[in-house]
């Protein structure tokens, strides 16, 4: 592969002990203008759930992985790792591979859909860490959004599709799917593909494991009740299948990659108290994370990039263009009621 010569896994990043909770945040947080509360509200789901975010080790999982895949097919790629808001911090992994002699590397960003914070964002980070890292940093290309690839699908596929096994045989096709993803400002979601880009993939993912009927619901919102987010809320949605006397809810939380503490807590530990209360069985699906599938996805996204290959994309929107538009998924803020 002449052209490239090493590929970047560009993550969130998240704390992994107690003391690095706060620091986190207050990174995460920076120029937003949100209280200091909210700060420390956030800050006490990662305390509950013993001051770690399992982002990092699931990152680790999927690079050893991707090691592993690209020595089975031959593919002499290294592989580097940096973060957007904690250790290994993305300036430093550009740093190690100017120090190693890379000069051009295809960079995989674990997003899968287009938004600010999950496209743009990314893009303004990797320019800003080549600005700090300095003379000769390497060129970084980003690889295209993966929403629609097959190899997705299939992984989200065959992870509702365990979660749906869970429930007993004779009430299965009664359990409901509900598919995730955390919620955005109205405003700054009508600037983006992020709504039909989920859609899409919730729609091809439901197809996939014999279902016609599924629903998109938000989770994680952020922001003070005077400004309109994605609707409807998680819990809510739970409330209403109770409601209607479903016993088992099968909840997919397909907007994130791996698990992020907006699984571990606003899923796996608030949503899921509000579903026993109402009387459902709530199942979460796994996310993608190292899944064999995903990862020769992440190969598959590679050797396309590498020899101009044909993009693979399922259903009715195509594939996402290898080179984001100037102006896609800018940054909006919220006007204030």
């Amino acid at each position: 592969m002449p052209e490239f010569d090493a590929l970047l896994v560009l993550s969130f990043g998240g704390p992994e002990r107690r003391e690095d909770v706060i620091p986190f945040l207050e990174i995460v947080l920076r120029g937003r203008n949100v209280p200091r509360e909210r700060l420390l509200e956030v800050a006490e789901h990662y305390f509950h759930c013993g001051g770690r975010s399992p982002i990092n080790d699931q990152n680790r999982e999927l690079i050893a992985a991707l090691r592993r895949e690209f020595d089975a097919n031959g593919l002499k790629l290294p592989v580097y790792w940096g973060n957007r808001n904690w250790h290994p911090f993305l300036v430093d992994a550009l740093k190690q591979m100017r120090a190693d002699g890379v000069r051009r590397a295809l960079v995989f960003v674990t997003s899968a859909f287009g938004s600010y914070s999950g496209c743009r964002q990314y893009l303004e980070d990797m320019a800003a860490a080549q600005r700090e890292a300095g003379e000769n940093a390497p060129e970084l290309f980003k690889l295209r959004g993966f929403f629609n690839h097959p190899g997705f699908i299939e992984t989200m596929a065959e992870r509702t599709r365990s979660a749906l096994d869970q429930i007993p045989a004779d009430e299965r096709d009664e359990g409901r799917i509900v598919f995730t993803a955390h919620s955005l400002p109205v405003q700054m979601a009508a600037s983006s593909p992020y709504v039909e880009q989920l859609s899409e993939a919730c729609r091809l993912t439901a197809a996939a494991v014999g279902r016609a009927e599924w629903e998109l619901a938000y989770q994680s919102r952020s922001g003070p009740p005077s400004q309109p987010w994605l609707e409807p809320d998680i819990c809510a949605v739970l409330r209403r299948i109770a409601s209607t006397g479903a016993r088992h809810a099968v909840v997919v939380p397909i907007g994130f990659v791996s698990d992020h503490m907006e699984v571990i807590y606003d899923l796996d530990t608030e949503a899921r108290r509000v579903a026993e209360e109402a009387g459902v069985r709530m199942i979460r699906a796994q996310t993608a994370g190292a899944h064999p599938r995903f990862v020769r996805m992440v190969r598959e996204l590679v050797a396309e990039r590498a020899t101009n290959g044909q993009r693979a994309a399922m259903g009715l929107l195509g594939p996402a263009p290898d080179n984001c538009a100037l102006d896609c998924c800018p940054r909006i803020s919220p006007r204030r009621a």
